[in-house]
């Protein structure tokens, strides 16, 4: 099992940019793909990015390509995804996740979840 803490969350005006960080401890961090969730007010959780074990491979989905990047630092078992040009459309709770194999964009492929961080951008 992995656990998970984001951090970096908060409030930013549209078009700003902020940058999630999460944490992991646990088992060996370089052995598990991390996938970037988000859940807005009233809707169902979203993939939003994932990044392949060793770091070389990214996977985002449309909505946030071009704007969002995923990255890993195995050496300090943290992932982070730079997000920039926000629009009001991005506020959710944003969750990182870790999944015991190869990249994947499916919710259900990840195991474990951290508690979350919450990102509002006003317009």
């Amino acid at each position: 099992q992995v656990q998970l803490v984001e951090s970096g969350g908060g409030l930013v005006q549209a078009g700003g940019s902020l940058r999630l960080s999460c944490a992991a401890s646990g088992h060996t961090f370089s052995n598990y793909a991390l996938g970037w969730f988000r859940q807005a007010p009233g809707k169902e959780r979203e993939f939003a990015a994932a990044i392949s074990r060793d770091g070389r491979t990214t996977v985002y989905a449309d909505s946030v390509k071009g704007r969002f990047t995923a990255s890993r630092d195995n050496a300090k078992n943290t992932v982070y995804l730079q997000m920039n040009s926000l629009k009001p459309e991005d506020t959710a709770v944003y969750y990182c996740a870790a999944a015991a194999g190869p990249i994947t964009i499916e919710a259900m492929s990840y195991n474990d979840w951290g508690q979350g961080t919450q990102v509002t951008v006003s317009s």
